[in-house]
């Protein structure tokens, strides 16, 4: 085999963690997390949410990571190693990253152009209380047409680009390295400026004092959906990582660690966003939303809002590109196994389908020349539909098949052996019992719920 064809891999374990926690950290902790949190009841939402993280979440980690590093190939190619006959697994579960990639670099862009607007004191234009500049920016009523949306696009690809073309040791892992503990510190910052704001604590009491009476079904459902969303789960990405984990790696305790690292972020977020959102009045708001026209207002009502705005979209960008480089790699390592090229035409290719399915999301809002829409777009043209299809259809499908392999067609003893190897697997029991009834259930129910209120409205 050829130096390019030859699979990389992390340094060790440290590498392996930060990489995969880089890729678990990103705009679904610090947007998504706190939406789905004052949407769901505050602090019983939170409370879910860990419980089922570190059950639930954390197996499902375990068993991707272990599927990954034993056959030593990308999803696309991993379950037909295990399995010839259920080869379309792994099929499936390529469309994800494919999917996402593209539009998640198109939001990447919209963050980087609020950066670089609040940056040279623009916030108050961002600050509009009806969201009109959001809207005419990403549907290409201003700013140039839809040269603004696409050359932000591209300006955040780019970046990704570069940190993929880098290599997985010297690229991935170093960026993880240092951005990481940027994004900690970063985070910390804020937080600790914001506690000396008056009517911060009360934000702090509505986002985690748990209410009893808020608890129901959805609360479940919305923690499973968020789980799932944030940990990387199904996308392919856990698995590539994990065939670039050394055998000498502890998947059980790396799992632990990156889960809870990944858990951490979005407690802090929360802790971030959702009371300075309380004291400015803003409860509830639509995720997006949240990050691109509830959150300047809250800035501007801040003594220090022109110095705190850049500093938090600069976080947001850290978080996003991390993620982002980490679904760029899956689809290069993919296409390695899929079209049996080398890692340099591999990405290259990935940055093709980015370059096109990105314009495709860009010119998708409504007055675009590819204007779409439709009731899995969620008025947001291709870039809602892509997100709907992915999130809501086939990740679920995708973990819910991956269940069923490994507890009833390979069965779970192979997956625990392969965590076994670097040290005794303490709940084996345990992760048997999740892998083959609590989490397909869970997440049928969590696919049948979402069916159910898309075809009654």
């Amino acid at each position: 085999m050829s130096e390019n064809m030859q699979r990389s891999s992390f340094s060790g374990k440290v590498g392996f963690i930060l990489a995969t926690s880089a890729s678990a950290v990103g705009l679904g902790n610090l947007w998504r997390f706190p939406y789905e949190t004052s949407h769901y009841g505050g602090g019983i939402f939170v409370l879910v949410y860990v419980l089922l993280a570190f059950t639930f979440g954390v197996c499902l980690m375990m068993m991707e990571t272990a599927i990954g590093r034993k056959t030593g190939k990308s999803c696309f190619s991993a379950f037909g190693d295990l399995c010839r006959k259920y080869r379309f697994i792994g099929y499936l579960s390529a469309i994800v990253p494919l999917m996402i990639i593209p539009y998640y670099c198109v939001i990447g862009g919209w963050v980087t152009k609020w950066f670089f607007e609040s940056a040279i004191g623009n916030l108050s234009m961002l600050a509009d209380n009806s969201g009109e500049y959001w809207w005419t920016f990403i549907t290409g009523a201003t700013d140039g047409g839809f040269l603004g949306p696409s050359f932000w696009f591209i300006i955040f690809a780019f970046m990704c680009m570069i940190c993929v073309v880098a290599g997985v040791d010297k690229g991935i892992e170093k960026m993880s390295k240092v951005l990481m503990p940027m994004l900690f510190i970063m985070i910390i910052g804020i937080i600790g400026f914001e506690m000396t704001l008056d009517g911060f604590w009360d934000g702090v009491v509505y986002y985690l004092k748990p209410d009893i009476s808020a608890l129901g079904p959805d609360t479940f459902l919305g923690a499973t959906s968020q789980i799932f969303y944030s940990m990387s789960i199904a996308m392919g990405i856990l698995i590539t990582y994990g065939s670039y984990t050394k055998k000498d790696v502890d998947l059980e305790k790396s799992s632990y660690l990156i889960g809870t690292v990944d858990t951490v972020v979005a407690l802090l977020a929360g802790l971030l966003i959702i009371p300075a959102a309380f004291m400015c009045g803003f409860t509830e708001s639509s995720g997006m939303g949240l990050m691109f026209v509830a959150l300047p207002q809250v800035f501007t009502s801040m003594s220090s809002g022109m110095l705190i705005a850049p500093l938090f979209y600069l976080l947001v960008i850290v978080a996003a590109l991390t993620s982002a480089v980490s679904m760029s790699e899956t689809c290069a390592s993919i296409f390695m196994d899929g079209v049996k090229t080398d890692r340099r035409r591999s990405i290259s290719l990935t940055a093709i389908v980015i370059l096109i399915f990105g314009t495709i999301c860009v010119l998708g809002f409504e007055n675009g020349p590819l204007a779409f829409d439709t009731m899995l777009s969620q008025n947001a043209g291709w870039l809602g539909f892509f997100d709907t299809i992915t999130n809501s259809v086939i990740m679920p499908i995708v973990c819910i098949l991956t269940c069923i392999f490994v507890g009833y067609v390979i069965k779970t003893k192979v997956i625990e052996d392969e965590i076994s190897i670097s040290s005794p697997f303490r709940i084996r029991k345990i992760f048997r019992v999740m892998v083959m009834y609590i989490c397909p259930v869970l997440l049928s129910i969590v696919f049948i719920a979402w069916a159910y209120g898309v075809i009654t409205g």
